[in-house]
């Protein structure tokens, strides 16, 4: 396997002031790197950006493999962004499934056919583990990797559809382990579950990934089509990852999510810090 690569060419479609970036390998290898830091949470606008990203992948008869990275130190994705307006996601239109637009975007990058591989570094917090499940492959910095579900331990529900999608990667009971505890995982310890592909060595991350991308990405792109669509036929319908949505957005209306927020809140939570690093240890420790 091939662990060289051409250098990346941007597209012409990048506003400099974008959260999710595509570059180009080859027209067969596309990378999209999410960046907007401090902390890569994710409001309407990269909901937004994410749904351009998807309706180009859809739109090009190319594209064969797509890397999803981030360029924000120590975060892959984070949580949503809870300095934002509810009303600015929940107002806007649904995507071509109906659903909602980031179950919509989850959903159709599972149903792509294109090879979707999650490559990730630093916290993949709540909408990073969702992304994580929606993808094909993910591939993981032994040492630099955290996953988590934090939602039940601050009074949420999931929104994006790990309820539907982690019992039948990892088993019922490990579902309700992860979903449950809001425990952070390690690389390693997700590796064993079957949460993601593989724990690799921080240093050889990059080279393993595209490597792997760009030998994908010679291949045919009907097979991998194909495949992918007769691999994906016990996926779970749209209907239970849209009830996860329905729930995620009936949850933070109730006192107990709204209290856990602001607790968390008055602890740094959404700042640079302690309560962003070990945010697992700060759920056990709010009132409830």
């Amino acid at each position: 396997m091939a662990t060289m690569s051409a250098p990346m060419t941007s597209t012409a479609t990048n506003p400099t002031s974008a959260q999710l970036r595509i570059t180009c390998h080859s027209p067969q290898y596309w990378r999209v790197t999410i960046n907007n830091p401090p902390l890569n949470v994710m409001g309407p606008e990269m909901v937004k950006e994410f749904q351009k990203v998807i309706n180009a992948l859809e739109a090009d008869e190319q594209v064969r493999v797509v890397v999803f990275e981030s360029a924000v130190e120590d975060y892959f994705l984070n949580h949503s962004d809870f300095t934002a307006k509810l009303e600015d996601l929940t107002s806007l239109p649904p995507g071509p499934t109906g659903l909602p637009l980031w179950p919509d975007f989850l959903v159709r990058l599972t149903r792509l056919p294109v090879c979707s591989i999650a490559l990730i570094r630093g916290r993949a917090t709540g909408n990073g583990s969702e992304i994580t499940l929606a993808c094909d492959m993910s591939f993981a910095s032994r040492e630099k990797t955290i996953i988590s579900q934090w939602e039940v331990g601050v009074g949420m529900v999931a929104g994006g559809g790990p309820m539907a999608r982690l019992p039948e990667l990892i088993g019922r009971n490990r579902a309700l382990e992860v979903l449950l505890s809001s425990e952070d995982l390690r690389a390693d310890q997700a590796e064993s579950y079957g949460y993601i592909n593989r724990s690799i060595p921080d240093s050889e991350l990059d080279a393993y990934v595209d490597g792997l991308a760009t030998r994908i990405a010679k291949f045919d792109k009907w097979a991998i089509g194909q495949t992918k669509r007769l691999v994906n036929a016990k996926l779970p319908p749209d209907v239970e990852i849209g009830a996860g949505w329905d729930a995620c957005i009936a949850s933070l209306g109730r006192p107990a999510a709204q209290n856990g927020i602001k607790e968390l809140m008055e602890r740094g939570f959404h700042k640079p810090g302690d309560a962003e690093n070990r945010l697992a240890y700060y759920l056990g420790v709010i009132p409830h």
